[in-house]
C-alpha cells in the first residue's frame, strides 16, 4: 500500500510539472518564434525602430534638424540595400548554397535568401545573370561579360552609397557621427 501511495504521489507531481511546463511553453511560443526569425517580420517596422533608436542615441531634439538627418539616413539605408543586392551568399548568392537544391533546380533552399543578395537587399539582375552563367556552365566569354557587367553595376551602387554617406556626415556633429558609425551608417 505504501508503494502504491508513493507511485501515485510521484505520478501526481509529474503531471503537475508537465502541465506547468506545457503552459509556460505555450506562453513563450510567440517570443520564441520571433527570436528564431519565424513569425511576422516586417522590414519597414524594423527600419522604423532602428531610426527611432538612432534618433534617441543622437539626442536630436529639434524636429527640423532631425527631419534633415532622417532624410539622409534614409538615403544611406536605401543605398546600403542596393549594395547588399550585389553580395552573394553561399555557392549561389543565397539560393540555398548549392545548385540543384530547389524544386526548380535553382538551388532554392529555404534559408531566407531566395536569390537575394542578403538581408534587406533587392535582387541584383547582374548578380543573377552572373550566377546563371556559372550555374549553366556558360562559355567563358559569356561568364566574362556577365562578370564585367556585375562589377560595373556594383561600382555604381557603391559610389551612390559613398555619396549618401558623405551627405549624411556633412550635417552631423561629432557625437552624431560616432552614433552613425556605431550603427553601421558610416565607415
Amino acid at each position: 500500500m505504501k508503494k502504491l501511495n508513493q507511485t501515485l504521489a510521484l505520478a501526481g507531481v509529474a503531471t503537475l510539472l508537465w502541465a506547468g511546463t506545457s503552459q509556460l511553453a505555450a506562453q513563450d511560443q510567440p517570443q520564441r518564434q520571433e527570436r528564431q526569425g519565424r513569425g511576422n517580420f516586417d522590414p519597414a517596422q524594423f527600419q522604423q525602430q532602428r531610426l527611432e533608436r538612432i534618433h534617441e542615441q543622437m539626442g536630436v531634439t529639434d524636429a527640423t534638424a532631425w527631419k534633415a538627418i532622417q532624410d539622409r539616413i534614409q538615403k544611406v539605408f536605401d543605398a546600403q540595400s542596393a549594395v547588399i543586392g550585389f553580395r552573394g551568399r553561399g555557392g549561389f548568392g543565397g539560393r540555398g548554397g548549392r545548385a540543384g537544391g530547389g524544386a526548380d533546380n535553382t538551388g532554392g533552399g529555404n534559408n531566407g535568401g531566395g536569390g537575394r543578395g542578403g538581408f534587406g537587399g533587392a535582387p541584383s539582375p547582374e548578380l543573377e545573370a552572373l550566377q546563371n552563367a556559372i550555374q549553366n556552365n556558360a562559355p567563358s566569354e559569356q561568364v566574362k561579360s556577365a562578370l564585367e557587367k556585375y562589377r560595373a553595376a556594383r561600382k555604381v551602387k557603391e559610389a551612390a552609397l559613398e555619396k549618401a554617406q558623405v551627405e549624411l556626415q556633412k550635417i552631423l556633429s561629432v557625437k552624431q557621427e560616432a552614433v552613425a558609425v556605431t550603427n553601421g551608417l558610416l565607415n
